[in-house]
């Protein structure tokens, strides 16, 4: 399977300084061995492309739906019957960046386990395996809590925890991340419908939101000069976490 989610993401940063913004962005779900159509590609050149060297595993050594599927059993996750899915921003012509994905691990049309694959703009990853202890379906309404180990933002520690609700239906996606760091924080959303993936809705993605991830890039840079002129703190970058993954410490009902 293989389908467009033409979605919209909203920052919010709560503390001192204030700053927030929302903007839309395109995601494509895969299993990452279905067909697609002519402006969709994997692991060649293309107007939109998925490369499996970028997902799962090391930045830019990346295994893939295979690295997905080891992490799965080594956590004793029963894969028969599951559906393994990528959440992720395609990239565009020759350019590729992705704050966030999303590995999931799907049954009966419900999310049984996902893991969040996380980038920032240093050329570090860090990734989150979250599912229930005894992998029952993952509702909305569940607060999945990890601590926070890779720096992401300069204007923000490595330090406090991220709060995940993952929801995620037949129709749509419905994803909140709730950073909290004492009177610090930053909420971040993504939500979305999910419809068949076709060249023309690629085409008007393309005109709507033109240069995809060189985009995204720009809109990040673009919010981070907004916190240095309200002078956020601005702190060194430290060296990435290891190892490459790592559990949720909490998982509760909401």
């Amino acid at each position: 399977m293989i389908e467009h989610v033409s979605a919209q993401t909203f920052h919010a940063r709560r503390g001192r300084l204030k700053n927030a913004f929302r903007y839309g962005v395109d995601y494509v779900l895969t299993d990452m061995t279905s067909g697609a159509p002519p402006l969709l590609s994997r692991n060649r050149f293309n107007l939109f492309s998925i490369h499996d060297r970028r997902h799962g595993g090391p930045r830019g050594c990346g295994r893939g739906l295979a690295w997905f599927r080891e992490e799965l059993e080594r956590r004793g996750f029963p894969l028969e019957g599951a559906q393994l899915l990528l959440l992720t921003q395609p990239s565009f012509l020759w350019f590729h960046f992705n704050p966030v994905s999303f590995w999931i691990a799907v049954r009966d049309g419900s999310p049984h386990a996902f893991i969040a694959e996380v980038n920032n703009t240093f050329g570090h990853r860090h990734c989150y395996f979250a599912a229930h202890p005894d992998f029952r379906p993952i509702q909305r309404s569940d607060v999945i809590e990890a601590e926070k180990l890779m720096h992401v933002s300069p204007f923000q520690q490595v330090a406090g925890r991220y709060r995940f609700n993952f929801g995620m239906t037949e129709q749509a996606f419905n994803i909140r991340i709730y950073y909290t760091n004492g009177a610090e924080g930053v909420l971040a959303t993504l939500d979305g419908p999910r419809r068949p993936v076709t060249s023309g809705g690629l085409l008007r993605a393309a005109l709507r939101r033109p240069f995809g991830a060189a985009r995204v890039v720009a809109l990040i840079y673009w919010q981070a000069l907004r916190l240095w002129i309200k002078r956020a703190p601005f702190l060194r970058k430290p060296p990435p976490p290891k190892p490459l993954i790592s559990d949720s410490s909490t998982f509760s009902g909401g």
